[in-house]
């Protein structure tokens, strides 16, 4: 089914992409960092699936694809300057490749509550 949706003009970088924070909906959590290009843009949105694009093999790719840990896609923000994006999902497991829910997981420098 093709979605007739107006987008912002958006500004993706001299490469075609934008960077696309994913966030889990239910605790709001960021999950990771990634890119889209047009292309998976409107894959995103026809399918409700996340679909990245890939810098390393320089081609699109769809979240748990392999793994299975995929993210069902429940809303898209662009910010003001419409040169990123916000995914908000409902995981079906971890985020980063290496198992953890996010690959924010390494906390570096915390400076403690105020």
């Amino acid at each position: 089914m093709k979605i007739n949706i107006d987008l912002p003009d958006l500004s993706f970088n001299s490469d075609g992409l934008l960077p696309v924070i994913t966030q889990d909906i239910n605790t709001g959590r960021v999950l990771m960092l990634a890119w889209m290009n047009r292309e998976a843009i409107a894959l995103t949105i026809e399918t409700e699936q996340a679909v990245y694009f890939s810098r390393s093999r320089n081609e699109l790719w769809r979240k748990g694809a392999t793994s299975g840990n995929t993210q069902h896609v429940k809303a898209i923000s662009f910010d003001c300057d419409a040169d990123a994006v916000l995914l908000t999902v409902v995981p079906a497991g971890p985020a980063c490749h290496n198992g953890h829910e996010s690959c924010f997981d390494s906390t570096v420098i915390s400076f403690g509550k105020e």
